[in-house]
């Protein structure tokens, strides 16, 4: 890094060195706990997706029945306005920070079970039977679809703090700790040249104090042997 280097610098990058450091250990934290709830997460999911394109197998298969026996025209007529409706509401849940969604719904007609929008005259049972099981199926469905948006949001999040984390370890610390090095390296050398310079100055001025005193005693001993 380039910065000058003086002791109040020093200082301030060993506190941005602490602050990192306990930084980089509060999101390793983070990033392991989001990754053991995106896991679990994940495999909820997969079960709940492999449940959910079994069950809409039967589904399309009674619907495909129904369409063998019933006209193009009729199945159309039979199924173009729908007679049941939902309201679905969404709220918030916090995993680790991440705000996810979670669905929920409720009919609109008084009779959860009146979901059958034709008569029974010119349809089949397989027909019945689709629109039973589909509406059966559609809590999962929504449940599905929550546990999809989770999975994505769970794993944005978990490359943001991995990044975040992989910065802090090989990028902004080491950079930080070699710094601190070359600093206290400089500053050393400087203490070390301060000390070498304060001995040599010492040195001479030792000299200069030894040979006054030697030319005070020569001109005592020469003034001594002129009075004799």
């Amino acid at each position: 890094m380039n910065v000058n280097p003086t002791r109040m610098m020093l200082t301030q990058l060993k506190r941005r060195l602490a602050t990192a450091t306990r930084g980089h250990k509060l999101l390793k934290d983070k990033r392991d706990e989001l990754m053991k709830n995106f896991l679990e997460l994940a495999r909820e999911n997969g079960r709940l997706r492999k449940e959910v394109e079994g069950e809409l197998g039967a589904v399309y298969a009674n619907f495909s029945v129904a369409a063998a026996i019933i006209s193009n025209e009729a199945m159309e007529e039979a199924l173009m306005i729908p007679k049941q409706g939902v309201e679905l509401q969404v709220s918030r849940r916090n995993i680790m920070s991440v705000d996810v969604p979670e669905f929920s719904f409720k009919t609109k007609a008084e009779n959860p079970a009146d979901i059958f929008p034709y008569g029974f005259a010119r349809t089949s049972g397989e027909l019945d039977n689709a629109i039973v099981a589909l509406s059966d199926l559609f809590p999962k469905l929504l449940e599905l679809a929550a546990k999809e948006k989770q999975v994505q949001l769970l794993a944005a999040e978990l490359e943001k703090t991995r990044r975040r984390v992989n910065a802090l370890e090989y990028v902004m610390i080491p950079r930080l700790q070699v710094t601190i090095r070359y600093i206290t390296m400089k500053l050393d050398e400087n203490e070390r040249g301060s000390q070498t310079r304060l001995m040599k100055v010492k040195d001479m001025m030792l000299a200069e104090s030894i040979a006054e005193k030697r030319a005070k005693d020569e001109a005592a001993m020469k003034e001594a042997a002129g009075q004799a």
